[in-house]
């Protein structure tokens, strides 16, 4: 997501650079401010309250993440993920008053770079989708339209058994055979998708854990989730941050129980709420977290950066996920 819509007086010179730790809680308090402002919050710092993305995800990733610079302090950053031979980036955010000055615009200069250099097949993002400076941002820099992407939310309830396995269980020195097979459900959704990095880095932080689903000694599917405050969830709160099935004849029904599995891991970890985001050209998917009681806060526009490459938004396509 980007934020940079608004007018703002002449500065000086912008430079964008890596990340680096000490710049991380500058970021975190630009990043809250820019959106709380666009949202109208009436206090635009307290956006997001006790749910973290800019830390975890520099954590995560280091060197995935550049900032904007004025006269020494940072006045944006943004995020990219590479997992396997997909990509996306967000959180893209800019200081209020440097609206509308282009800075969004370089700072999608590295991430792009790195999409290159990272031979990834499609790349994507979640944006406003009532925002035409945003789409005109983005199309500017290659990206293009897709479908909605709807985050869904909904109380979790008692369950009334433990189906589901947890990666950080059976990892092993950041390797392990759990990885293995993981990567290989992956690869009947999108050829080379790999969550290896982002499953390691909530077990490392300690705010999650990787829900497998398995049958007859077949993983049929996974979900990486983050529970609570420090966690991209935010307090009271599980966030499915990414979460398929393997697909074809039957998925339908492991969807079914890769979302049993996720609310009785949020339920049984003492979280009140279950987040699970959805791209609604995963028409089937949708439909199920509609028909489970999940109901929709809020709505944005995903967007890819080869429209007519490969993807995995198709009705064929069980999978949760809202690259935000």
């Amino acid at each position: 997501m980007s934020v940079e819509v608004g007018t703002a007086r002449r500065e000086s010179a912008v430079h964008v650079r890596p990340m680096r730790a000490e710049d991380v809680h500058s970021a975190d308090q630009v990043m809250r401010l820019a959106f709380g402002t666009i949202r109208g919050l009436p206090d635009p710092s307290a956006a997001f309250g006790d749910a973290e993305s800019v830390r975890t995800r520099f954590r995560a990733a280091p060197d995935c993440a550049w900032t904007a610079e004025v006269d020494g302090g940072v006045v944006g950053s943004v995020f990219a993920a590479r997992w396997g031979s997909f990509g996306f980036l967000g959180p893209l955010s800019v200081h209020p008053r440097l609206w509308d000055r282009g800075i969004g615009g370089r700072l999608l200069l590295p991430v792009l770079d790195a999409f290159a250099s990272w031979e990834v097949r499609q790349a994507g993002l979640f944006t406003f989708a009532d925002s035409p400076k945003h789409l005109g941002l983005y199309q500017k820099h290659g990206f293009w339209p897709g479908s909605l992407t709807v985050v869904t939310a909904k109380e979790t309830g008692r369950m009334a058994s433990r189906s589901y396995s947890l990666a950080s269980r059976e990892l092993e020195n950041r390797q392990g055979p759990v990885l293995d097979e993981i990567r290989e459900l992956m690869d009947h959704n999108f050829r080379g998708l790999d969550l290896g990095r982002e499953i390691v880095a909530v077990n490392e932080q300690g705010i999650g854990d990787t829900v497998l689903v398995r049958r007859d000694g077949t993983l049929e599917g996974m979900a990486v989730c983050h529970c609570g405050a420090g966690s991209e969830a935010g307090g009271d709160t599980c966030y499915v941050k990414f979460g398929a099935v393997r697909p074809g004849e039957g998925a339908a029904m492991r969807f079914e129980g890769l979302l049993d599995a996720c609310e009785a891991y949020a339920a049984e970890s003492g979280l009140r709420r279950l987040v699970a985001g959805v791209n609604t050209a995963r028409l089937g998917a949708y439909r199920s977290l509609l028909a489970r009681g999940f109901r929709t806060e809020r709505i944005g526009l995903a967007m890819r950066l080869r429209p007519e490459g490969p993807h995995f938004d198709t009705p064929a396509h069980y999978v949760i996920d809202d690259l935000r």
